[in-house]
């Protein structure tokens, strides 16, 4: 996003991280979830300065709706160095090619890696057995914004959810699952399309739903 008012520090090297947010009519959806994911990551094992942070908030809250105005329903990218400084920018939204469940696993574990390295899985990999939910996260791990929307859910539609941090590892080794669905920071809940069912099908509107909700106030 270019911004000319961006102070001459936060010019970014090689980056480290890159966040990448789903925004919908020049706003960020669950805004304040995403800050607070962005708030725990590590960059090369320390936290995001609480000045990169209040930069980051405030140009979300400032210039997004101007600088996203070629793509207002399109990513915002945050790129950080190793040094801790920052730039953004905001691209086309492209829906995945591939929704296979094959496909979504491969992704949660890329996702997995990354976590390794900044705590914080932009997706993740959910099931649903039996009425309940399978989140692919261990036990205690931080949720990026959209997972926390997604528990913050089923915990309001009484739906128990239980972690698995070898969710990904089980399922491309074959373990059952009634239906299973990606979470995503930038693509929002994805139904695999090999086993769709009504519970994936229901977040999945949620999110719309959000998106939706973030384009009308847009206006």
């Amino acid at each position: 996003m270019a911004d000319s008012k961006i102070p001459e520090e936060f010019e970014v090297g090689a980056p480290v991280l890159v966040c990448r947010w789903r925004i919908q009519g020049g706003e960020l959806p669950a805004m304040n979830r995403h800050m607070r994911a962005l708030g725990k990551r590590m960059v090369l094992g320390k936290h995001l300065t609480p000045q990169l942070l209040g930069w980051v908030k405030q140009h979300v809250e400032w210039t997004l709706k101007d600088g996203s105005y070629e793509h207002p329903n399109g990513v915002l990218m945050l790129m950080t160095d190793e040094l801790g400084r920052a730039a953004m920018a905001v691209g086309e939204y492209e829906p995945l090619a591939d929704i296979s469940l094959s496909a979504l696993v491969e992704r949660a574990k890329a996702s997995e890696l990354e976590a390794g390295e900044t705590d914080v899985a932009p997706e993740t990999i959910w099931v649903a057995r039996g009425g309940s939910l399978v989140y692919g996260a261990g036990v205690g791990t931080i949720s990026s914004g959209a997972a926390s929307l997604v528990l913050d859910l089923a915990a309001t539609l009484g739906i128990p959810v239980e972690r698995a941090d070898s969710l990904a590892e089980d399922l491309e080794m074959g373990a059952a699952c009634d239906e299973a669905f990606l979470v995503s920071d930038e693509h929002g809940v994805v139904p695999a399309s090999d086993a769709k069912g009504p519970m994936g099908e229901r977040f999945a509107q949620s999110w719309e739903a959000l998106l939706a909700k973030t384009a009308r106030a847009a206006k």
